[in-house]
């Protein structure tokens, strides 16, 4: 018989069982820690307000901490009778406790303990993420930098426009990440913010102190209102979901450009010959399946928010079951973008460029503008000089000094990459892991 918090000697009928728990306790196993630390919280608050004993929250301290550790370990499971993650953690306590662990479940609901750890969740994943984007963002930089004087074409249309560089390159995507970042932080404030004590969306009769699981867990502040804090299951994940896409897009552009310049056709880029895949009948190919992959599995994140969106657009407050569906689409995803991530930094920092790409004569024309401002610093006027220049190439008597002098703000000879750089650390300071990190420890450490 399957153990349930909610069982009251009724029997369910097993397809029913089945079609309603799905993938629970497979998605649960990502919450689990989390589920533990909430858990810790909540405990040492019922004993400041008089439903724990002393002796008792120092049972349930040592017995969660050693559940902690098991889930670290890799030991921790989910029985197959068992329904969630809630339920394993308190029948385990339950098990070691007895009564004690039984009363753990004062003044909460699975509805708040379960908004609780994906936020927990959420906060933790955003942090790897933005780690991981700095270390992408620094290597573009010092890419950028390093290859700041090698020009390369420009392009609109996908026809070569205008002189550009590979600082310029690199540094775009560089800003863009930073720029993405910027949606994480927001993402990330809204995700940390307290739903424990909503209990099932209205509060609890019991003198919780919310404040007091507030700061034991490292939150900005609560969500104050606890039929919101229930409206926020859905939000969130939306909400945060447009971060990760935001990033998802900078990539899949970074992955298609790299994928486009690798080609024999442009040949402005090599990738390491270990990021490559070979034909099992053409034996000279070296294709970029990395970037596809990354391409394609970037633009699936990109629909996220879309898919999230359709399982919450048309329900009111209050808790519904269609929320458990989002956890098969959200919890996934940190992962799948964290390994593009890394993937597209470690190419990114291998990547060889093609130093002479404008010395092939095909490329003379998108020296036009230079040759127009030129012909206008002279004193002629600039609709007199691009009417010459384009008569000239027309003419086939065009034939430009291949030399650029781009001296304003961001542009080839003046990059801003360390204002770049510079933002990104202003940005990634404002998230506060570091407190984050130091109430987890504390509460981790905790003694009674």
């Amino acid at each position: 018989m399957a153990e349930k918090l909610w069982d009251k000697n009724s029997s369910v009928n097993q397809q029913v069982e089945r079609f309603t728990i799905g993938k629970d306790r497979d998605m649960d196993m990502y919450l689990a820690k989390y589920d533990v630390l909430g858990s810790m919280a909540h405990a040492i608050m019922l004993e400041e307000i008089g439903l724990l004993e002393k002796e008792e929250l120092s049972g349930l301290l040592f017995e969660l901490k050693n559940i902690y550790e098991e889930i670290r370990e890799g030991k921790f499971v989910i029985e197959e009778h068992v329904e969630d993650v809630h339920s394993q953690v308190e029948l385990l306590l339950t098990r070691s406790l007895g009564d004690t662990g039984k009363k753990i479940h004062s003044g909460r609901s699975r509805n708040d303990q379960v908004l609780l750890d994906l936020k927990l969740f959420t906060r933790d994943k955003l942090q790897e993420i933005v780690k991981i984007v700095s270390h992408l963002t620094e290597i573009l930089l010092r890419q950028s930098d390093k290859y700041k004087s090698v020009l390369m074409p420009g392009y609109t249309h996908l026809q070569i426009a205008m002189p550009s560089s590979f600082g310029l390159w690199f540094g775009a995507y560089a800003e863009s990440l930073v720029d993405d970042l910027q949606l994480v932080l927001a993402a990330y404030k809204v995700c940390n913010r307290n739903p424990l004590g909503s209990a099932a969306g209205y509060g609890s009769s019991f003198p919780l102190d919310r404040q007091k699981t507030t700061e034991l867990l490292g939150f900005d502040s609560m969500n104050y209102n606890v039929v919101y804090a229930q409206m926020g299951r859905g939000k969130m994940e939306r909400t945060v979901t447009f971060a990760l896409a935001g990033v998802a897009a900078t990539v899949s552009k970074l992955a298609y450009d790299a994928c486009l310049f690798n080609s024999q056709n442009f040949g402005f880029i090599k990738l390491p010959d270990e990021y490559t895949t070979g034909s099992s009948i053409m034996p000279h190919k070296k294709n970029p399946d990395v970037f596809e992959l990354t391409r394609a599995k970037c633009n699936k994140i990109q629909s996220l928010p879309q898919q999230i969106m359709m399982i919450i657009n048309n329900l009111p407050s209050g808790y519904f079951r269609d929320l458990q569906i989002i956890k098969e689409v959200f919890l996934p995803s940190f992962d799948e973008l964290k390994d593009c991530l890394l993937m597209t930094a470690d190419m990114m920092e291998k990547v060889m460029v093609n130093e002479h790409i404008l010395e092939d004569e095909k490329y003379n024309t998108i020296f036009s503008v230079e040759e127009a401002n030129r012909l206008t610093l002279e004193g002629m006027p600039f609709r007199d000089a691009y009417k010459k220049v384009g008569l000239d190439i027309e003419a086939g008597n065009f034939h430009p000094e291949k030399k650029v002098n781009h001296t304003h703000a961001g542009s080839i000879g003046n990059l801003q990459n360390n204002y770049i750089k510079k933002m990104m650390k202003e940005i990634i300071t404002d998230f506060g892991f570091d407190k984050v990190m130091e109430a987890e420890n504390k509460l981790l450490n905790s003694k009674i």
